[in-house]
């Protein structure tokens, strides 16, 4: 396969982290706030959608690489608030600032102003990143299997588990994935997204839920549009899905979220 635009921005991440200097203290600093957050009560992603009934994570992301900028009067915060009043169950921050415009002081922000559990979706390769987003307050992150080794991905695991970070594990529709689930995660994500072609591929995603455990978590990701998809998927199996896009394009953030929940104004 040629590259890709996951190659590009993961390459730009590792140049970032090379060329920025770690902060000094950031390990202790790290196991503070995670231990802060043991005391004032941890949220749970993982709870949070095994509940009864499908679950959507409402992702803050300002721009993408296919889509451009998705919202020109972006505003995480107001966002946030607008998906957990209409039933969202967890909130995804996307940071990557170059490729996506993100800024990671949305992390603390957002979970400041909501009280679900916030996930941090970036691109982590490095123990580096995990102790930043313990810092910086979420509650889960991200993890790419495509982009980390067996080795690396084992190293990372221990260390969220460490810092008490939940983890939603990725893959793509196109990879096995017996090495995901040999992992032990307990939340595992099947991105729609055809990285050859950049297409989202239901079908596909919707055909991969027979090979996850019914013991995990399962989250479907990308090229969700509505409510028929998200009943389509969870017919297949999944526990809970990811939706971007869709969301922050809408007029109404939280009545989107109901529609996509099978909810109407009316009905609250």
């Amino acid at each position: 396969m040629s590259e890709t635009v996951l190659d590009r921005v993961v390459a730009d991440v590792r140049r970032r982290l090379e060329i920025t200097p770690e902060p000094p203290g950031l390990e202790s600093a790290a196991h503070a706030a995670a231990e802060t957050r043991r005391l004032r009560g941890l949220r749970s992603l993982r709870g949070a959608l095994a509940g009864p009934g499908p679950a959507v994570i409402a992702e803050c992301k300002k721009a993408s690489p296919s889509a451009g900028l998705l919202h020109s009067n972006f505003d995480p915060v107001a966002l946030a608030r607008a998906y957990a009043a209409g039933g969202a169950a967890a909130i995804s921050v996307v940071t990557e600032p170059a490729h996506f415009s993100g800024d990671s002081q949305w992390l603390a922000v957002v979970r400041r102003a909501v009280d679900l559990p916030v996930l941090r979706k970036d691109f982590i390769v490095t123990r580096r990143q995990l102790q930043e987003s313990a810092v910086l307050g979420a509650d889960a992150v991200l993890l790419i299997s495509r982009i980390l080794d067996r080795e690396c991905l084992s190293e990372l695991l221990n260390t969220a588990s460490e810092l008490d970070l939940e983890v939603l594990l990725e893959i793509f529709v196109d990879e096995d994935p017996e090495p995901v689930v040999d992992s032990g995660a307990e939340i595992i994500g099947v991105n729609a997204r055809d990285l050859a072609t950049f297409e989202t591929r239901l079908d596909r995603v919707e055909a991969m839920a027979g090979e996850l455990p019914a013991d995990r978590v399962r989250v479907a990701e990308s090229g969700i549009h509505g409510a028929g998809d998200l009943q389509r998927l969870s017919g297949a199996g999944y526990d809970a899905f990811l939706v971007g896009e869709h969301l922050v394009r809408a007029e109404d953030p939280e009545a989107a979220v109901r529609a996509l929940l099978g909810e109407s104004a009316s009905d609250q």
